[in-house]
């Protein structure tokens, strides 16, 4: 089968290797079409914190496909059964899922780093960590539910936004235009920051969808402030950078009583001066992760049509030329790119 395989730092090859086979507790699923995320890109260059992922590595956690056979003991899915991941497994046994907090648990593993992922035409997977797609849901556009599982974890279950407020999103992303879609479904107002680098193509693709944004290098995110919020701050702001900016700045534009959810993770430390948010009861609130509910609320989503997938997915990229997709990620030209295995 064919498969990409991270050989080394910005290294990816495109391989042929052998079709895996399922153990008797495990299924057979024919990859359909596979998304890349930041934390793939992390890994390509192989960034601090994700030095200990062992090379060679087939890569790939979001993906879609369908069930093709399965081991002698499953009985809870079957052949012909169109499904996404949960890449995330968390272990079952430590205190925070016992407390029902599995997505930070102490001793989780990812598809595509801690085993071999889905950037293949075919991979294998334990039938528990398997969701059915809805009929309405196309096996392509069910590619990018693990990452609007996220978002929709960042909204739901972290946040405090409801129909009408203010919001800003800082970071157009995967994750960052996912929570913009999501909280702009609702009814908030929403925002969505970037820098240069994001006007070539996701800034954008954002606009032309109706989601207003805004070139922080180019413009005032004071002005728009005041314009968007008579001066008060945002109700709500999500942090998706990933740089101990995100938060500085997301302090300064929210309103007192209002709340900062961060949800990327600064490689670097902040410099956060505290007694603004103390003075201001401002809530610093953080989203990792998503649980199995956060799953079935992005299928959901995507089923009702408050999230249209092709409104971020990018699938120009071939899997033959994997290089591409990671670096064109990389610069921002893109928002998500997927790799269409179905076709290969």
């Amino acid at each position: 089968m064919k498969q990409i395989v991270q050989t080394g730092p910005e290294a990816v090859e495109v391989q042929q290797g052998n079709r895996p086979s399922p153990d008797p507790n495990e299924v057979l699923v024919r990859v359909h079409t596979a998304g890349l995320c930041g934390s793939d890109a992390h890994a390509y260059r192989y960034d601090g914190g994700y030095e200990w992922i062992p090379i060679p590595r087939i890569m790939g956690h979001e993906y879609s496909g369908e069930v093709v056979s399965v081991g002698e003991e499953v009985t809870s899915v079957s052949t012909g059964q169109r499904v996404v991941e949960e890449p995330i497994h968390h272990c079952g046994d430590c205190f925070q899922c016992d407390n029902g907090q599995e997505n930070v648990c102490q001793n989780f593993s990812i598809t595509g780093m801690h085993r071999d992922g889905a950037y293949a035409e075919y991979t294998v997977v334990e039938p528990h960590h398997l969701h059915s797609i809805p009929d309405d849901v196309g096996l392509g556009s069910a590619a990018i539910t693990e990452p609007t599982s996220i978002a929709a974890r960042a909204v739901f279950d972290q946040s405090s936004v409801t129909p009408g407020d203010t919001v800003l999103v800082e970071g157009p992303g995967p994750i960052g235009s996912l929570i913009a879609c999501i909280t702009d479904s609702m009814g908030a107002n929403v925002l969505v920051s970037g820098l240069g680098q994001d006007t070539t193509a996701r800034l954008p693709r954002l606009d032309s969808i109706g989601v207003d944004t805004i070139d922080v290098e180019s413009e005032s995110i004071e002005e728009r402030v005041d314009e968007r919020t008579d001066g008060l701050g945002f109700d709500v702001v999500f942090d998706t950078t990933g740089h101990r900016s995100g938060i500085e700045t997301a302090v300064e534009v929210t309103r007192k009583g209002g709340q900062v959810v961060v949800v990327g993770l600064p490689g670097d430390p902040s410099s956060l001066f505290m007694t603004p948010l103390v003075r201001g009861e401002i809530e610093v609130n953080t989203s990792y992760g998503s649980t199995w509910t956060n799953f079935e609320q992005a299928l959901r989503l995507m089923e009702n049509g408050a999230i249209d997938p092709d409104d971020i997915v990018d699938t120009s990229f071939s899997v033959s030329e994997p290089a591409t997709a990671f670096e064109a990620f990389l610069d921002s030209k893109t928002i998500k790119p997927l790799f269409d295995f179905d076709g290969t």
